[in-house]
């Protein structure tokens, strides 16, 4: 979308995200953030205090989803898994002795300085990703369409808090400085020995030895037309950078396209950038090009995570570990 010359960022910015003219965040609001009001109550503006929950949760293994600064049901779904493990109650809402628990007060490191590097400002964009799968199959590969969504999906956040900590502010020039989320986690303390994805609560959760929880994540499992499997399934393969296979004898009708398909690999594709494949013949766990619908609309049966999260996975299991569903 091209902008006349008088328009600014925050007047592109309500259009884009319909949410109104948005306020710029500073680091420094997010890093020095205690626990106030804004964890408290709804807000269509990324709050600080919730930017530095989200972080910290996902740095302990229990993703948040997307890190937009919002009181979602992703958020609300990783507080009430901390609160759990944490034997700090049955809810889903931050409290003192959760935010505590997480750090809140003594953590400072949240929003860092990053530099754009030469590769990023070379970066070779898609114009567009067009929806119909046989002109997807026509391209080379389904890759990022802006600096924007690169730069978001690389440190975990939504595209408007990218933009709300960085406005003005150039995401393209080498050697150039932008305000992004420390999203890097700790390595996963073990491997994991079973997979239970959670149709009730929508979560994937990964237990390593003596049943400890090494991870969990918001998901998208299944649907009332197309629903996920029940039982217990093993892991055939993980594939990094998949292709997409498309098959609508096998798989599900996608517009109009009534013969097989191979898509390209990218970011963008329909399984994002993992495809972890399960016993049960086309059903696996993948990435999405759509972080911001994890958990928020229906899958052809698979089990959808956050590119990041699926990577995350991917990095813990390996083929003959058991995957359940459960309800």
């Amino acid at each position: 979308m091209k902008f006349p010359p008088l328009f600014t960022l925050v007047a592109a910015l309500s259009l884009v995200f319909g949410a109104g003219p948005v306020s710029a965040l500073t680091a420094d609001e997010v890093n020095k953030a205690t626990m106030a009001r804004d964890l408290r109550k709804k807000t269509n503006k990324p709050a600080p205090s919730i930017v530095k929950a989200q972080v910290l949760l996902s740095r302990r293994g229990i993703s948040p989803g997307l890190i937009d600064g919002l009181d979602g049901e992703n958020y609300r779904k990783a507080i009430a898994q901390f609160r759990r493990q944490e034997m700090l109650g049955d809810a889903d809402t931050m409290d003192a002795r959760t935010w505590q628990a997480l750090g809140g007060d003594a953590t400072g490191d949240i929003v860092v300085e990053y530099k754009i590097s030469a590769k990023d400002s070379a970066h070779r964009f898609a114009k567009r990703i067009p929806r119909d799968y046989a002109r997807q199959a026509r391209l080379k590969r389904l890759a990022y369409t802006s600096a924007r969504e690169m730069l978001a999906e690389r440190f975990h956040m939504s595209e408007r808090l990218l933009l709300v900590l960085n406005p003005r502010t150039s995401l393209r020039k080498a050697g150039g400085s932008i305000f992004v989320i420390a999203a890097t986690r700790a390595t996963p303390p073990g491997s994991a020995l079973r997979v239970e994805a959670v149709k009730s609560t929508g979560m994937v959760v990964i237990y390593g030895e003596g049943d400890r929880i090494l991870a969990s994540y918001p998901a998208t499992i299944g649907s009332g037309e197309t629903p996920s499997p029940e039982g217990e399934y093993q892991i055939e393969r993980v594939v990094r950078n998949p292709t997409y296979h498309y098959d609508p004898d096998k798989n599900f009708q996608q517009g109009n396209n009534t013969r097989k398909l191979v898509l390209p690999a990218g970011p963008n594709n329909p399984v994002g950038t993992v495809w972890i494949a399960l016993s049960k013949p086309t059903f696996g766990i993948h990435g999405t090009p759509d972080p911001s619908r994890v958990s928020k609309n229906s899958s052809h049966g698979c089990v959808r995570l956050t590119n990041w999260d699926a990577e995350h996975l991917a990095a813990m299991v390996k083929p003959g570990v058991f995957v359940r569903f459960v309800d």
